[in-house]
């Protein structure tokens, strides 16, 4: 999670508001009274244990407990075990893309929560070569993801943006990127929009992802001769 966005959340947040943290495992929000994940409590904290978490950050004691932890499959098609809007903020932090039915978590996010914080990988990050090996992003997600205002929007991650050099940007232009442009965030309250968009079309990654890439290299025109390759996989 963005430190700016852990931050706002810990000052909005009262004593007495119910918070649930969904799919947070690997970093769970320790503000969190609630904890829903497929993992089991005693394996918490991938990322400090893989010191992907700002090192800076002092560790605060955890609200939530063995006892609200609830590990079970987020995707099961069961209601998650909390009332209509019995919960005043439900994070879901870098997890939607991970997950095989984004689309059934988002409907039960909407069912038990007043407000929320979404965040998940941006496509700038996404559809970069060499984020973790050589791949385009990260190789374990299902989705690409959309944010834009109050909707947000999955499309399946098509294996041609493995192999076709229009799809993605080089390992230098990720490298480059602030932390605020590698996710995307939404913070919402009452309602947000969700789908999956499909393309009919026989090959959809002729148009929807080289038209990112087009458009970011142009608009990051001084440094688009050194990142913009004709062939190859994303190296100098």
């Amino acid at each position: 999670m963005l430190e700016a966005s852990r931050i706002r959340i810990q000052e909005r947040v009262g004593e007495h508001a119910v918070v649930v943290d969904v799919g947070g495992w690997a970093d769970p929000f320790a503000r969190a009274d609630w904890v829903i994940d497929l993992m089991p409590y005693e394996s918490r904290g991938l990322y400090e244990r893989r010191g992907w978490t700002q090192p800076d950050r002092p560790r605060p004691a955890e609200r939530f407990t063995a006892e609200t932890w609830v590990q079970r499959d987020l995707c099961d098609r069961e209601p998650y075990p909390f009332e209509d809007e019995s919960v005043d903020l439900v994070i879901c932090s870098q997890t939607l893309e991970d997950l095989r039915d984004p689309l059934w978590v988002c409907a039960e996010m909407l069912r038990i929560g007043k407000a929320g914080y979404i965040e998940v990988p941006s496509r700038l990050e996404e559809q970069s070569f060499g984020v973790y090996g050589d791949f385009v992003g990260w190789p374990h997600h299902h989705w690409l993801v959309d944010v834009e205002g109050s909707r947000i929007e999955f499309v399946f991650k098509d294996h041609a943006i493995h192999t076709d050099p229009r799809c993605y940007f080089p390992r230098e232009f990720w490298e480059g990127l602030t932390d605020e442009e590698r996710v995307q965030t939404m913070w919402w309250e009452g309602d947000f929009s969700y789908g999956e968009r499909i393309f009919m079309e026989e090959r959809p990654q002729d148009r929807y992802l080289p038209e990112l890439v087009e458009r970011e290299l142009t608009r990051r025109s001084p440094q688009r001769k050194r990142l913009r390759l004709p062939f190859g996989r994303g190296r100098l």
